[in-house]
């Protein structure tokens, strides 16, 4: 009857959730008066903390390409009394430099298959905290190793395997989050606007390194940023709610992974129905609160593998990223050895100069988004973007050199067209195949699938930046650099042909 349901209990149900909630999250529900946050609240919460938390993931990335120069300085920096750091000052410093950051990566690849298993099987928001506290001890460690008068071989190494494994957990966490809160709709341009992260930690990370650097202490430039990394990592302990269900609202890819969520904070979208006074009860014509979170068996590799177009896409990232993080680890040491407009910059100078690269990718990110969104046609922009970044890329090499304008914004430009397919797959990419409707909703399966392509494409990061050192140091030729990243680009483009032929049809 009516009297009934004016009597049925709408705050137990969130009670038992509030148990779900991170420790500071709890704590502002409790000073509402117990009155829960909206859905749009949440949506915001989340987009802000994963953005902070990959971003800082990335922040701490830098430190390595701005101190390269420091490390193993040119002849004419060793004659103006700079000594550079042991092991890496001798004649194969960057090969040895270029080991560390294959260090780094291969661990980050290998745990990334493991960690987006065990991410689907435990609480996110633990898993993403243990990650970011570790991460950040290990990026600390690297620059205690000037304080500590480190000059092993093998203690660099340790550390950036170790803070490769740690590093691993952040992506699938974050995308796995995001997917549980934002549906289908518009999820290119949102994750495209949410993506700039990378970038955004990038520049931060460069700024920081090249302020510390000119202090003379290059240990400062990781030290500063992985302090920082731990501190985010307490904000997603205290704040993160990890699902809606969590916090006593519906998901908005209901019960069988419907596509839901039209907008950034709001929008269609079945949390819409939840009232903000009425805690854990959803006007749907009846008072039946929000059932208990249950946990769907996290998917296994065969069946993500199976997804269609996982292998297509991962292979894709394989290039793209391969590009990608030769640029995120040897641009500055590359404009530092680059005459531009007959000046040679300075190592602080190149890492500043460095971030218009980032500042392109946030708005290829964002542009490779929107157009995806706009044509539905996600495997033709990404094949866009790669094939035009050939010439851009050639241009920057050829001409990059002859004023600083010219380099400014080829460089961009470049950033752009690089970072513009590398963003759309590991976000709206990832996020539409982990909830593929042969998952049957099982939700649970975003962590495994965005690990699977982004481990992949962690691989190609490996490789990219290792040739790249062996590359330099044996032949002193940075064109057969830049013919390693035209020929990347041009397999991931070809890769996508068979996709981008049946969306063409579909049009």
């Amino acid at each position: 009857s009516r009297g009934g349901r004016e009597e049925a209990p709408v705050t137990k149900p969130f009670a038992m959730d509030r148990a779900r909630l991170p420790p500071g999250m709890a704590r502002l529900v409790a000073s509402r008066g117990g009155k829960n946050l909206s859905a749009h609240q949440y949506r915001f919460s989340v987009l802000v903390i994963t953005f902070l938390s990959y971003m800082m993931y990335h922040a701490s990335r830098k430190p390595p390409s701005i101190v390269k120069s420091v490390l193993n300085p040119t002849d004419e920096q060793r004659r103006a009394g700079v000594p550079g750091w042991a092991p890496f000052n001798g004649p194969d410093g960057n090969e040895m430099l270029g080991q560390t950051d294959v260090a780094f990566l291969a661990a980050y690849s290998v745990g990334m298959f493991f960690s987006g298993h065990i991410g689907d099987s435990m609480d996110l928001r633990v898993f993403l905290t243990y990650g970011m506290v570790g991460s950040g001890l290990f990026v600390c460690a690297f620059g205690f190793g000037q304080a500590w008068e480190q000059h092993s071989m093998a203690y660099f190494i340790f550390v950036q395997i170790a803070a490769g494994v740690f590093q691993s957990t952040g992506w699938p966490s974050v995308v796995s989050v995001m997917g549980n809160w934002f549906g289908k709709s518009k999820r290119g341009l949102i994750m495209g606007v949410w993506n700039a992260h990378t970038s955004v930690g990038n520049i931060l990370g460069s700024l920081l390194a090249s302020a510390m650097l000119k202090t003379g202490d290059w240990g400062n430039a990781f030290v500063i940023n992985g302090v920082l990394t731990i501190a985010c990592g307490w904000l997603v302990y205290m704040f993160l709610v990890v699902a809606p269900e969590d916090a006593g609202h519906p998901s908005p890819h209901g019960a069988a992974g419907e596509a839901g969520g039209d907008g950034l904070l709001g929008g269609k979208d079945v949390s819409e129905n939840v009232s903000d006074g009425a805690v854990g009860s959803i006007n749907h014509g009846s008072n039946h609160p929000v059932s208990p979170k249950r946990k769907p068996q996290a998917a296994g590799f065969k069946a993500a593998l199976k997804i269609p177009g996982v292998v297509t896409f991962s292979l894709c990232l394989f290039f793209t990223k391969l590009v990608a993080y030769t640029f995120l680890y040897w641009l500055p040491f590359y404009i530092e050895r680059t005459e531009i407009g007959g000046v040679y910059l300075t190592p602080a100078q190149a890492g500043r100069l460095s971030t218009l690269f980032d500042i392109g990718g946030v708005a290829g990110g964002i542009l490779a988004g929107y157009v995806s969104d706009r044509f539905n046609a996600r495997s033709l922009t990404s094949a866009g973007f790669v094939y035009l970044s050939i010439p851009v890329l050639y241009c920057y090499r050829e001409y990059g050199g002859s004023s600083m304008t010219a380099n400014v914004v080829l460089m961009t430009l470049a950033g752009a067209l690089v970072n513009g397919p590398y963003a759309l797959i590991t976000t709206a990419v990832s996020a539409d195949l982990g909830t593929h409707e042969s998952l049957k909703g099982n939700a649970r399966a975003l962590a495994t699938v965005t690990a699977i392509i982004d481990g992949t494409g962690s691989i190609g990061a490996a490789v990219g930046p290792m040739l790249t050192g062996w590359i330099s140091a044996h032949t002193d030729d940075w064109n057969n650099v830049f013919f390693m990243l035209y020929a990347a680009d041009l397999v991931a483009g070809l890769l996508l042909m068979k996709l981008v032929m049946k969306e063409i049809r579909a049009m």
